[in-house]
């Protein structure tokens, strides 16, 4: 038994001569919260669904616990969607059972895992409730639910603090974490949300155009960029953008100078303290700041850096 328990050796996929994903190459750790992350039509859900089992590459191949994924057993995996998938005219308990049995599960093993993940999820007093009568943030819990009713060993969740509250966002983060704590279960997690990628995974896979750019852990990453403090300029005349990126390369100890998202980002050590040369600088070449702010170096600083836009965009 290896230590990591998925392997994607060099996957390709093609869409009528377009590629998807091109030559991916990664190892996730067993017990881990792996963060998926890349802007949109990156090729992150592709891959995951090749490696769930969803699609079949087009050529590459994906191992699970060493086995080629064509001879697995699916049950090790469950997958909770972005897009609720529940039936309105059932109870919270009865769509749990009914997912039980779709995987085959016993009867009394059903009946014990239902009442833990009710328990566990802040749904025990809505299990006679019909779906179609719960709040959203409680639908979004039972998404998840379903998901775990077979007790997989991977667990795979697609936006899971979609149009949660930050409140029962918090509560879902608790959840997520025990699952790696409390289970043993490995979690790959896609996520729009930085903090969140940033608070609970192990190790972060950030894709690109369908390649992988880096693998590391979210502290790692923060660090290749270089540590520091960010300024983030807004130009009132956003053609200057690349001469202020230049013109501010000059200043000493700045780390790094670039643009993310029409803004020009600057990167230094004890940036505070350079504030009124860089304004110093801009007014010299009659550079007009409709904006400016400092904040620490976070993982959205990494993505943007390395896909030169944001996770939205």
């Amino acid at each position: 038994m290896t230590d990591y328990i998925i392997e994607t050796q060099n996957i390709t996929k093609k869409f009528n001569g377009f590629t998807a994903v091109d030559g991916l190459s990664l190892q996730i750790n067993r017990g881990e919260v792996f963060g998926f992350l890349g802007p949109n039509g990156a090729g992150k859900t592709t891959s995951i669904k090749m490696m769930v089992g969803l699609l079949k590459p087009t050529s590459g191949q994906v191992k699970i616990d060493g086995q080629d994924m064509r001879k697995l057993d699916k049950g090790i995996i469950g997958v909770c969607p972005q897009e609720l998938v529940l039936w309105d005219n059932l109870t919270c308990a009865e769509s749990l059972k009914l997912m039980g049995d779709m995987y085959q599960v016993p009867k009394a093993i059903t009946e014990e895992r239902v009442k833990k993940l009710l328990d566990d999820l802040f749904l025990t007093d809505k299990a006679d409730t019909l779906v179609k009568n719960l709040s959203g943030g409680m639908k979004r819990r039972l998404n998840l639910a379903l998901g775990l009713v077979h007790h997989p060993q991977i667990v795979v969740l697609d936006e899971p603090s979609e149009g949660l509250d930050p409140q029962s966002r918090r509560v879902l983060w608790e959840y997520i974490r025990s699952l790696r704590d409390d289970e043993g279960k490995t979690v790959i997690l896609t996520t729009h949300l930085m903090d969140e990628a940033d608070r609970l995974s192990d190790r972060v896979a950030i894709i690109d155009h369908g390649k992988l750019l880096r693998l590391d852990t979210p502290d790692n990453l923060k660090k290749e960029i270089g540590e520091g403090d960010i300024v983030e300029i807004t130009l009132s005349d956003s053609e200057k953008i690349s001469e202020v990126t230049e013109a501010l390369k000059e200043i000493e100890d700045v780390l790094s100078v670039f643009e993310a998202d029409g803004k020009v980002n600057l990167r230094g050590l004890n940036v505070i303290s350079k504030l009124p040369q860089i304004l110093e600088n801009l007014e010299k070449n009659s550079i007009n700041v409709a904006d400016i702010s400092m904040r620490h170096n976070t993982l959205e600083d990494v993505f943007i850096y390395l896909t030169g836009t944001s996770l939205r965009e």
